[in-house]
């Protein structure tokens, strides 16, 4: 027998954006989270989620994600549709045998070789939700290249090899090229109300994989854009000020 509590949230915030269906079949479903979205319940948000909203909009209870991704992050997020088939998929994530690609904009890196690859050991930082590189053997890695280069920001390709909690966004800070819009690295900022103009430019923008029950590649793209025109950047404290 199976219990699922959810806390209630006396004033939850609504997130003003929608999610997109990029694939939808019995087994999987790709949805394309926005950014501020929390994919499962935590903290303040028990509705406001991706997985509730696709559990109502798909009629599907049996949903499960396969993965996370920061609430601060945007782009493709999969999903278990069908408990019979679910420990297949979660396969591809234990055993690394899945692509995952990342887009970010960050400040320039050009005394840097691409593609370059960063290794480095991460630990539980302070306060406990952030995360820091630490002495040790390498528990993370991530390949960087440059899909552009602008005169203020760069437009960068990441891939992590392992999927450490917020391994992207500390080793671009790491290398010296914090993601834009990140409140958390390089230092922590002052927390409040989400800031729905300025969210970090990080977007998951592709899932590849052979599948473990049909067979045969799939691979999935992000219909979402890193590309704002709101987005002017100065000099600041912590590198760039949106």
């Amino acid at each position: 027998m199976e219990v699922r509590y959810f806390r209630e949230v006396e004033v939850e915030p609504r997130v003003p954006y929608e999610e997109g269906l990029v694939h939808v079949d019995d087994d999987l479903v790709v949805a394309d989270k926005p950014h501020f979205l929390p994919v499962t319940p935590a903290g303040g948000f028990v509705q406001e989620t991706l997985l509730a909203r696709l559990v109502r909009r798909l009629g599907n209870p049996d949903l499960v994600p396969l993965h996370r991704i920061d609430r601060a992050t945007a782009g493709l997020v999969l999903f278990s549709a069908n408990p019979a088939t679910r420990t297949c998929y979660q396969s591809l994530f234990r055993e690394r045998r899945i692509r995952k690609r990342y887009e970010a904009l960050a400040l320039p890196l050009p005394h840097m070789e691409f593609p370059h690859v960063h290794h480095s050991r991460l630990a539980r930082g302070e306060p406990f939700f952030r995360m820091r590189e630490v002495e040790g053997d390498a528990n993370s890695e991530t390949r960087v290249e440059v899909l552009e280069r602008g005169p203020r920001t760069w437009h960068y390709a990441l891939e992590p090899v392992t999927g450490r909690k917020h391994q992207l966004r500390v080793h671009m800070a790491a290398l010296g090229a914090p993601i834009l819009g990140d409140p958390f690295y390089p230092a922590l900022r002052e927390q409040g109300p989400d800031d729905h103009e300025c969210p970090l430019q990080l977007l998951a923008r592709g899932l590849s994989f052979e599948d473990p029950v049909h067979g045969g590649s799939r691979r999935f793209e992000s219909r979402l854009s890193l590309r704002l025109p709101w987005m002017r950047l100065e000099p600041g404290p912590d590198g760039f000020t949106p």
